[in-house]
């Protein structure tokens, strides 16, 4: 048990679903959730009785995006601490309004749990579903979403005034949309061990930035670079121990930061370095559907760049995209693939993400 912590009582100006309740209260709530809501509110009244047991941790689990999915404990101190770091970055105060449509089994919809008890937001709990926003109509200050999600809100992101999207990264095609929204959208960068964001960037300044745009850290927040240049992360307010990354990064200040890819997904093609994210940047306005880029073993280059497609497969179809990607001005010489593959439906982890292994392993099986 960590020496004493105490949990703090809930802010008087929270709100669930447009109710105020103490601890007390709130534990009664999550218990009725549990016995009675539907099976996402079920989620969230779990977490609340976490949250408010007497030990200081909550277990989490790992997306499960770069290796297996697992349960580690996060103490509540650094929930308490990230909370308000969030809070302090965003400009959240108390009456601050916020959907929640995040499933609560991860560390993201639980954060904004958290966050609303703590800062005194009030908070609406919705089902986590592709389109969050369908049957919402009143205006919120703050929300937190997927890229999917994203996607499939953009006619009615004008019911959000500041968005931070997690989870994976804001393809280039979503930032050109929300250009001009009076919402303000934040791409977030962080992991479960960091328990959320420790950094974001506004991804539709006014006006518009150097590209592409860098990513400030959150208060009490240090980063620095391994021999591998990448990320590694001390915030000793949210994480017991140095956090390395396998993030490629190039750092700008002691503050902001460039993400190039991860390490773990660099190709290396004939003794050439190739960043498979930002090759896909470079493909998102060619290919409609999902897709990414990564290799195979090549008997003369080492690895060869392959390109997976999550569509139905047509001779027709390759002819074109091949084309199309052979005549883009935007692609090196070096960064058009090699073979491209057409998969009728990608293999996915437990959150959603895109699990690039899997795929690859059942589409070559």
């Amino acid at each position: 048990m960590q020496k004493n912590f105490r949990l703090p009582e809930t802010h008087p100006a929270f709100r669930l679903n447009k109710l105020y309740y103490t601890n007390e209260e709130l534990a009664a709530v999550a218990y009725s959730l549990i016995k009675e809501g539907e099976p996402y509110e079920a989620q969230a009244g779990n977490f609340l009785l976490d949250w408010l047991n007497d030990k200081d941790y909550v277990e989490v689990k790992t997306s499960g995006s770069t290796g297996a999915p697992k349960t580690i404990r996060i103490k509540k101190q650094f929930m308490i601490n990230s909370a308000k770091a969030t809070g302090r970055f965003f400009d959240l105060p108390a009456g601050t309004t916020a959907l929640h449509c995040l499933p609560v089994d991860f560390i993201a919809g639980k954060m904004m749990l958290v966050r609303a008890i703590l800062l005194g937001w009030e908070i609406d709990l919705r089902l986590p579903k592709a389109n969050p926003l369908d049957q919402v109509f009143k205006i919120y200050d703050f929300c937190a979403m997927t890229p999917f999600q994203l996607d499939n809100s953009l006619s009615r992101l004008h019911l959000i005034r500041k968005l931070i999207v997690g989870g994976g990264a804001i393809s280039s095609t979503q930032k050109n949309l929300v250009q001009g929204l009076a919402t303000e959208v934040y791409e977030t960068y962080g992991m479960t061990e960091t328990v959320t964001h420790i950094a974001a960037r506004r991804v539709n300044p006014k006006k518009m930035k150097s590209d592409p745009i860098p990513f400030t850290v959150l208060p009490n927040v240090s980063i620095s670079t391994d021999d591998r240049d990448c990320l590694v992360i001390k915030a000793p307010q949210l994480s017991e121990i140095e956090i390395v990354t396998n993030d490629v990064v190039e750092l700008l200040t002691s503050k902001t930061f460039i993400w190039k890819g991860r390490y773990d997904n660099v190709i290396n093609s004939g003794g050439v370095k190739l960043h498979p994210e930002q090759i896909e940047t470079k493909l998102e306005p060619i290919i409609p559907s999902r897709f990414f880029v990564t290799s195979l073993p090549d008997p003369s280059l080492g690895e060869k760049l392959v390109l997976m497609v999550e569509s139905d497969f047509s001779e027709e179809a390759l002819l074109s995209l091949e084309n199309e990607i052979k005549t883009s001005r935007k692609l090196g010489k070096f960064e058009i693939p090699k073979k491209i593959y057409f998969v009728e439906k990608f293999e996915e982890t437990p959150n959603g993400k895109i699990h690039r292994g899997n795929t690859l392993k059942s589409r070559m099986a």
